[in-house]
This record gives C-alpha cells, structure tokens and sequence, in this order.
C-alpha cells in the first residue's frame, strides 16, 4: 500500500514530467520549424534579389549592347547618307556642266546658222550686186553711145543753127536779138523733145526688165493674204433689257457709275437713247474690259460696288487671256514656233489697237504674209521676213504707256527680248528713219505699203482726207498750161487736163514727171499716186 501510495505519486510525476517534456518538445520543435521556416524564406528572397539584380544586370549589358549596336547602325546610315549626299552632289554638279555645255553647244549652233544665214545674204547680194554692176555697165555703154549720138544731134543742130542764122540773116530783115529769140525758141523746142524721148526710153528700158517680175512677185503675194476691214472707233455700245435696268446701273446717287468708272477708266454715258448705255474711251482694251463687266453685270442683275469690282476683275482676266491667245494664233497662222512670251503678250495687245481704222494685228499678219511671199520668190529667208513683218509695228502695242514713236518702242523691245539684228534693222527702217540694212528690210516696207494703201485698208477723218486731195489739185494747177486738175480713186490718182495750144505732146511727158515729183517732197500719202496728164484737142465747125 506504502509503495503502491509511493509509487503512483513518482509515476505520476515521471509521467507529468514526461508529459511535460515531450509538450515542451513539441513546442521547441514548433519554434524551430518557424526558425528554419522563416531562415529559408529569407534564403528565397535573398536568392530572388539576387537573381532580380543578375536579371537586372544581364538587362543593363544587353541594353548597352543594344544601345552600341544602335550607335554603330545610327553611324553606319550616317556614312551611307553623306555618301549619297556627295554622289548627289557629284551627280547635280555634272549635271550643271553638262547644261552649261549643251548652252554653249546651242549658241554655238546658233551663231553658225546665223553666220551661215549672212553668208548666204552676202552672196545672194554678191551676185545681185554683180548683176547689177553688169547692168550698170551695160547702161554706161548705152549711155555713151546716147551721148555720142546726142553730141552728133547738139553739132548737127549747131550748124542748123548757124545756117537757119545766116538765112535768116539773108531773107528776113531781121537783127541779131531778134534772130537770137526765134532760134532759141526753135532750140527749146527740141530739146523738150530730146528729153521727152530720153526719159521714155529710159523709163521704157527700165521698166521692160522690173515691170512684169515686180507685178508678178505682188500679184503673188498679194492672192496669198486677205484681211477684214475695220473701221476706227473710240466709242462701245452695249444693249439692255428694259428701260429699267438703267436705273439699277446708276445706283443710288449715281454711286455705280463712278465706281465702275474708277475701276475701269471708260466713261459710262447713259442719255436718252432707249435700252443701250455708251461706254467712250480712248483705250480700246479698257474698253473692251469695261464693255464685257458690263454685260456681266446686267447679266447677273446684282449692281453694287463690290459686284462691280469683282465682274471688272473678272473681265481683266479673261481679256488678258484672249491677248495671249491673240498673240499665239498668230503665231500658229504664219508658223512661227518660237518667242519669248512677253513679246507674244505684247503682239496680242495690238488685236485691240487700230492705225486709221485699220486692226493694227490684222495689218501684221498680212504684212508678213506678203513678206514670206515675196522673199520666197526671191529666195530669201522666208521664216526671217514673215517674223520682221509680223513685228514691224509691235511698238504700237505700248505706245499710249511709253514715250516715243511705235519704231523706236519697236526696236527696243525687240532687242530686249533678243531678235535677230535683221529683224530690228526691219523694225526700224520701215518709216525710212534709218537705213535698209537686208533686203529684207526692203520687202517689209513694201509689204507694209501695200496692206496700208490696197482699197479700204485704212480710213482717214473726214478733215484731212479733204485737205489732202486739195493740197494734191492745187500742186497740178500749179504748172503752166493746166485748164484743170481733178484727184480722184480717194486720191489715188491725179487726172491733169492740159491747153493742147500752150503744151505740146512732148511736153505733157516732161510736166507728168515734174508733178510727180513735187507731189512726192510735199506731200505724206499712203501708197501710190498715179499722175495721168491728158491734151485733147478740138476742132468745131458748124454747118449753117
């Protein structure tokens, strides 16, 4: 009972201290688990910071590798682009030179034309000028024999003389002053007759060779061109709707009117002619600007000012194109392919410019239809002549804004934009201010003439044209002999009836010539002036 008593209570210890122990066992155990729990938790991250900073550093290298390959890439397209930049450079370059070669080589080629075009001119006059001298000298020898035939005719009428003195002497009981003035009468007479026939055998000679080659050549030319007739005009009409589009044209206080006129230049004239308004004005293309705002205007039916400036504009627009198109038609009719622009501007500006009613483009183009006409016929530089002709009278383009004639404005306008010296010398020879330096020079100013002066070219005031066919009878009348003189054909010839009892036939011959040339030193005439002098004799008698 003892050791059982002493037993159960040491059992019971051992047991509790057993228990205790193996509580405490297991608590240690947990705590050491938490330990190694927690030790390889800090392992993990210590060993994912370190891989994160190997990832991080792998990262850094590849993005410096990354960063060196750029660079190289960024330096190797660098050195490509400066390289192509120079082979640019090399290529823009040569380019240049080529250009500036292939200019030279032009000009070059031009230059040997136009030598070439002057050697041909120079020979072509060689041999015109040969021919002419082999004329020249046959006439000296024709010449010589007329004089040796006159000085027999002037000793044979000196002994005539001399005899018809000493019959005189004999038969009529006459003195020597006497004798003298019956002698010299007789004397006259002759000579008048001598040179009646003198000047129409030279007349006869030379027109023999040039009449029917001249005629032919114009005749020619003259088929080959036509041009409309147009009369001078400073005034344009435009029509209207009804009467009461006039108001609307007037505008409040007539604030219309002034505007257009200050946007146009033309005056607007309303009166009372019914449904038209009159735009005057001395500029033909500001009219013509003017006259197409206006039928816009009354067109559209909104009349403003600001509805004014804009139809005005709009018209300058389309009259500046019409120019231009003007000035290439032209061109494209007498096949001229190349000219500076502006010049083509400027040769468009003269389809609204007229010289005594004459269209002043018209006018050029058939003067240099009739210029290639007749140096091909002469074997002349045609392409050369159609160009002069055509640009003769370009300065009347500009001659109301610059100061001076239309041939000086001519000449300088044409040197500014580099015609040919041929051409210029055209220009400014064909009024005879300067000299003829080609022969085509020659053709333009007979072109010239024969557009200006053909039947209704050209229109003069009512004023002049009186005073010219009076200046022309009163120089007629002049000479002694003429009964009467009457200019007829618009003054194109002079018909001049002579007293058959004071001039003789051989004398009529003598008093034409002497007309024509007075008529020639006074007056200024377009064309040609035919003299015809008539001595008609008439006998009556009545039968009673």
């Amino acid at each position: 009972m003892m050791v059982n008593e002493i037993l159960i209570p040491a059992v019971v210890a051992i047991v509790s201290l057993l228990v205790g122990l193996g509580a405490g066992y297991a608590i240690r155990k947990n705590s050491w688990e938490k330990k190694a729990q927690n030790a390889q938790n800090d392992a993990d991250h210590i060993l994912a910071d370190a891989k994160a900073q190997v990832t991080a550093a792998e990262a850094e290298v590849n993005a410096q590798k990354q960063a060196a390959e750029a660079v190289k890439q960024s330096a190797e397209n660098t050195k490509k682009e400066k390289i192509l930049e120079a082979q640019e450079e090399i290529q823009e370059y040569r380019q240049k030179i080529e250009d500036s070669l292939n200019q030279k080589r032009d000009e070059i080629l031009r230059l040997q034309n136009r030598l070439g075009q002057r050697e041909d001119t120079l020979d072509h006059q060689k041999s015109l000028l040969e021919e002419k001298e082999s004329g020249l000298s046959r006439k000296e020898d024709q010449l010589k024999q007329q004089e040796a035939n006159l000085n027999k005719k002037l000793e044979y009428a000196n002994e005539l003389v001399e005899k018809r003195r000493q019959k005189l002497y004999e038969v009529a009981d006459l003195d020597k002053e006497q004798a003298k003035k019956l002698v010299l009468s007789q004397l006259s007479d002759e000579l008048v007759k001598e040179r009646a026939e003198m000047i129409r055998n030279s007349n006869e000679e030379v027109q023999a060779k040039a009449d029917r080659f001249a005629n032919q050549i114009l005749v020619d030319a003259i088929q080959s061109s036509a041009a409309d007739t147009v009369a001078e005009t400073t005034v344009s009409v435009v029509d209207l709707p009804n009467e009461e589009m006039k108001g609307r044209i007037i505008g409040r206080e007539g604030r219309n009117i002034r505007s257009f006129e200050a946007l146009t230049g033309i005056d607007l004239i309303i009166d009372d002619t019914p449904k038209v308004v009159t735009l005057s004005g001395f500029d033909p293309i500001r009219r013509e600007i003017a006259k197409r705002a206006m039928q816009r205007l009354i067109k559209d039916g909104r009349i403003h000012p600001a509805r004014i400036e804009e139809m005005v504009d709009k018209a300058r627009k389309e009259v500046n194109d019409d120019i231009y198109e003007a000035g290439e038609s032209a061109l494209m009719d007498l096949g001229i392919h190349r000219m500076n622009p502006e010049l083509v501007k400027t040769l468009g500006r003269l389809k609204y410019r007229t010289s005594y009613g004459q269209n002043v483009l018209a006018h050029s183009i058939e003067v240099a239809k009739l210029a290639g006409t007749m140096a091909a016929e002469l074997g002349l530089d045609e392409k050369l002549a159609v160009r002069a002709g055509l640009l003769h009278d370009i300065g009347k383009a500009i001659d109301h804004d610059i100061e001076g004639s239309h041939v000086e404005i001519g000449v300088e306008l044409t040197r500014k934009y580099h015609e040919s010296d041929i051409v210029v010398n055209a220009i400014a020879a064909h009024h005879g201010d300067v000299p003829k330096l080609s022969f085509i020079a020659e053709l333009v100013v007979a072109a010239d003439t024969i557009s200006s002066a053909r039947p209704g070219a050209r229109s003069e005031s009512l004023e002049n044209y009186i005073r010219r066919l009076t200046e022309l009878e009163d120089i007629a009348k002049s000479y002694q002999g003429v009964k009467q003189a009457y200019a007829i054909q618009a003054g194109r010839e002079v018909r001049v009836m002579v007293e058959p009892d004071e001039i003789s036939d051989d004398r009529i011959t003598v008093l034409a010539r002497d007309i024509k040339n007075q008529v020639e030193k006074e007056l200024d005439y377009p064309g040609n002036i035919k003299i015809t002098v008539i001595r008609e004799k008439r006998v009556f008698a009545i039968a009673k």
